[in-house]
């Protein structure tokens, strides 16, 4: 045969592509500790989204393409009146939840936003069960929605653990499409071929860059990107039920695959196989709407608060001591441009927690902003990299997010150095974090309710047999205003 002429013998679907397949379709949830954690993870999105609601720079997002329209026996938006088709209901219910930058996380190689998926999944089981119900049949529940996310976060986070996309300029909610498009196809009846069909369309579609995370363009793209991300996933299933044809070496052909393309040449590795671990594993964010990376130090500085807050003006330095992917992703100096801007930045957040003694999504707006004790604080900061906190960050048996904090002040007196390895939404810390994380989900919800409403809400979420039975049409119901 010529070396210039192309073989055309399709090959067999990429491993890391039959590997998801077999996981979405084979695998039996039975641990009911990781079912609860994933009832969690879905009420503690919603409030979020709840809350986010709250400003109209995410509302600005919500609502038909067309202006006015609705889709009767579509899917709902949760805390709003919008029924819309599903694609456009993933995209406004993952705007929501991932507006404040205060839903669950993952960290590793690569990190995100597990719940991000919620948006996807949530739009396509109510659209599911209501076209269901239409035709006689049975509708989804919540137990099934609870099913669908344990493995999205699996799928994502697994990913995760080994996998830089990051590192090759890449945002992390390529992995948010990957999950929602396995785990929807899915739902959608797909078989394993059409899963590894529509798991095909992801990596041969076009990803989003991170330019809207970083300076000097950090911005609110970040916002919305993961709703866009399980949106697309919700049309890339339908795309493929609808019996569109896959790519089974979208990730290893030569030149034109996503290897070659977008990953440096590089293939996926793995640490362990798909399980529940990661739902088991998932952080909250629960006391601050603030980066991940961040949230020991915020809340190292609101305990500092009180022995400095009426010294500020005495502050010589600020030792901030933390891990490597905070610098790379945190770390910023110079002026900050909007509250997404602001909520990636190490040294505002810190400075917020020292004056203010508390971090809430308040405090990115402009007009706090504006106060100058702000940036004086930033400018008086120095931050270096502990190499152990870094190694123990991506340390399988840890996965801390260490940081520390010590202030000096211009009479040479200072005060201790405050160390902190895991935040109270770390699994390690869980038996303290879950009663505050129910206590954050209440307050979200009643941003947005009225009380008896809201309390009907709240009753409903936290009790666990009734929630994980009830049809998922029923569920939304409750979640319209």
């Amino acid at each position: 045969m010529s070396a210039n002429v192309e073989s055309n013998v399709k090959p067999e679907y990429d491993q890391p592509i039959q590997d998801i397949a077999d996981y979405v379709v084979d695998f039996e949830i039975d641990n009911e500790q990781v079912v609860d954690t994933a009832r969690y993870s879905l009420i503690d999105a919603l409030g979020c989204g709840f809350l986010a609601l709250r400003y109209p720079e995410c509302t600005k997002h919500l609502g038909p393409v067309v202006p006015g329209t609705t889709v009767p026996g579509g899917a709902r938006v949760p805390g709003t009146q919008y029924e819309m088709d599903p694609i456009k209901a993933a995209f406004d219910t993952g705007c929501i939840i991932r507006w404040l930058d205060f839903n669950d996380t993952w960290l590793a190689a690569e990190w995100g936003h597990p719940s991000d998926n919620l948006g996807g999944i949530l739009a396509i089981a109510d659209y599911i069960s209501r076209q269901r119900l239409a035709s006689g049949y049975e509708p989804l529940l919540m137990k099934d929605v609870l099913n669908a996310m344990i493995k999205a976060h699996e799928i994502q986070g697994i990913m995760a653990l080994e996998n830089s996309f990051n590192r090759v300029g890449l945002d992390h909610v390529l992995l948010v499409k990957l999950a929602s498009t396995a785990v929807i196809t899915h739902m959608l009846g797909g078989e394993r071929e059409e899963i590894m069909d529509a798991i095909s369309q992801v990596f041969v579609d076009g990803q989003s860059l991170r330019t809207y995370r970083h300076a000097p363009n950090a911005g609110s793209r970040k916002s919305w990107a993961a709703g866009d991300a399980t949106s697309r996933a919700v049309r890339l299933a339908l795309i493929t039920m609808s019996g569109e044809m896959g790519y089974p070496s979208a990730l290893s052909a030569k030149t034109w695959g996503f290897y070659d393309v977008l990953f440096a040449g590089n293939e996926f590795k793995f640490q362990r196989g798909y399980s529940d671990y990661v739902m088991d594993n998932v952080l909250f964010k629960i006391s601050y709407p603030a980066e991940f990376h961040a949230q020991t130090a915020v809340e190292i500085a609101v305990r500092l608060h009180p022995q400095i807050a009426d010294r500020l003006e005495e502050i010589d330095r600020i030792e901030l001591v933390t891990h490597e992917s905070a610098i790379r992703i945190i770390s910023k100096q110079g002026e900050l441009h909007n509250p997404a801007d602001r909520d990636h930045c190490l040294q505002y957040m810190v400075a917020i927690g020292l004056i203010f003694g508390g971090l809430n999504t308040d405090h990115y707006e402009d007009n706090v902003a504006a106060d100058p004790r702000i940036d004086a604080l930033r400018e008086k900061m120095v931050v270096e990299e502990n190499k152990n906190y870094s190694s123990d960050y991506l340390d399988p048996g840890k996965r801390s997010i260490a940081n520390a904090i010590q202030i000096f002040f211009k009479d040479g007196s200072k005060t201790e150095k405050l160390e902190l390895e895991y935040p109270i939404g770390h699994k390690s810390r869980r038996e303290e974090g879950l009663p505050v994380l129910r206590a954050k989900f209440d307050k979200n919800v009643r941003t947005r309710f009225p009380s008896k409403h809201a309390d009907a809400i709240v009753q409903l979420c936290n009790d666990k047999d009734i929630f994980e039975n009830l049809a998922v049409n029923e569920f939304m119901d409750f979640l319209v205003i």
